[in-house]
């Protein structure tokens, strides 16, 4: 007997499918470091990447003469795209009319509520591979103490961040073009002293990321945001902790992804610094259903996806800049 596809045997709700496919989250950076890129399967090999999309061909051919081939990326470590899923609920008692379905307004704020939910815990997932000096190769982290951390008065980042541009240029023939700050990182920079002063007779104000951005000659810089609970009592965390890193991901990567957008998403043949494998469909929103003795509308929502790092070599990370 043919099994069915799950897919094929969830009932979608189209609406509020494409309000948690316009979610967005400014204090959500991970996708700017792991864009999005669909597959059709829930596992698989993760295409990564040596110095051949990097290296200089000779593409010249005589007549009747053969043509060099050129292959991208290889199939390295397996992948698994693990199923997510939570349920917003609307009370019957936040209902105008408890025998109607809940309007548009109350569906949407549920699942929105929701997708935030999965969205962060995304953010985490990618924060945490990012973060992990296990991943790297002993050129491409340091581990900042004493007068070199960005929050001491001595201290030169620029000077840093050109050394891991350098250490990345080497390994992959190209620059970084992304930065990625913690918020404890964007606060040291802020301080910093020898940026100040860098930036003194050209800008005004307080630094912002622009500034950050053309003072390091990076083409994009983010400040992650975001923090997160283990529970109800305890208290909030950073997601990106007290770290920073630099990286290469493709220029046409999408800053502010929007889940389930195929124009959002990337094609995995070409070499970055990570990917998100997205499951194609999602997010989705399947229809409402009616939990009688929660007295409530549930509204299950699904994002099938997972943060994967398929050239790290193409990433700097500096741990506690701050």
């Amino acid at each position: 007997m043919a099994v069915n596809n799950p897919k094929q045997t969830r009932v979608v709700d189209p609406i509020n499918t494409e309000v948690v496919r316009g979610y967005k989250n400014a204090d959500f950076v991970g996708m700017s470091l792991f864009p999005a890129v669909p597959v059709s399967q829930y596992g698989g090999q993760v295409i990564e990447f040596g110095k051949e999309a990097f290296i200089l061909y000779a593409s010249n051919r005589a007549r009747g003469a053969g043509t060099k081939r050129v292959r991208f990326g290889y199939e390295g470590k397996p992948f698994v795209v693990i199923p997510s899923s939570l349920e917003g609920v609307v009370p019957f008692e936040d209902m105008v009319d408890a025998d109607q379905v809940p309007g548009i307004d109350l569906s949407r704020g549920a699942v929105g509520l929701t997708m935030r939910s999965l969205t962060l815990g995304k953010e985490y997932q990618a924060a945490k591979l990012a973060t992990d000096p296990n991943n790297y190769g002993a050129d491409n982290k340091v581990a900042l103490a004493g007068g070199d951390k960005w929050s001491a008065a001595g201290s030169k980042p620029a000077d840093q961040i050109n050394e891991a541009k350098r250490a990345i240029r080497k390994k992959i023939g190209v620059e970084p073009n992304t930065l990625v700050l913690s918020g404890d990182a964007f606060d040291a920079l802020k301080e910093n002293a020898s940026l100040l002063d860098k930036i003194k007779y050209t800008q005004r104000g307080s630094i912002t990321t622009e500034i950050i951005a053309a003072a390091f000659d990076v083409e994009r810089v983010l400040v992650g945001k975001a923090v997160y609970a283990d529970n109800e009592a305890a208290d909030f965390s950073d997601v990106w902790g007290n770290n920073a890193v630099l990286a290469y991901v493709p220029a046409n990567a999408s800053m502010r992804y929007a889940p389930g957008s195929d124009g959002a998403m990337m094609n995995r043949e070409e070499p970055s610094y990570g990917y998100s494998y997205v499951v194609g469909g999602m997010p989705m929103v399947e229809q409402p259903y009616q939990d009688r003795n929660a007295k409530s509308w549930i509204y299950p929502v699904t994002y099938d996806a997972t943060p994967v790092l398929s050239g790290v070599e193409a990433g700097y990370l500096f741990q506690n800049p701050l």
